[in-house]
């Protein structure tokens, strides 16, 4: 692991095909990745305990909701993240920059659902 400027971190995974490619969140996007998933976290396990108690059918739903829109932040910032970082630099290097962009309109089409 390789800690770059601005305290982020990059990963490199080798894919099937053999491509390298990095893993990069900036710090302060990190902790709030990471409070947001444990927040999800602890509102999963009080669905599970709705569920277990028989709550009425409105008030899960309710909870579930709120589970999916807390996702959804969490996804937007990565994406804000991977923006930034991995296509606007392969957009400034001139390498990849066609495959990168490929790779984001991915990303944001399987978040959408598209």
């Amino acid at each position: 692991m390789e800690i770059q400027e601005g305290g982020g971190s990059v990963e490199q995974q080798k894919t099937a095909g053999g491509h390298v490619h990095h893993g990069y969140i900036k710090a302060k996007d990190k902790e709030k990745i990471q409070n947001r998933l444990k927040r999800i976290e602890g509102q999963v396990r009080g669905v599970q305990r709705m569920v277990d108690e028989e709550a009425y059918c409105v008030d899960v739903l309710t909870q579930l909701g709120s589970i999916v829109s807390a996702s959804e932040k969490v996804a937007l910032l990565l994406l804000k993240d991977h923006t930034e970082h991995c296509v606007r630099g392969a957009i400034e290097n001139g390498e990849g920059a066609d495959e990168k962009m490929e790779e984001l309109m991915g990303a944001i089409e399987r978040f959408l659902r598209v």
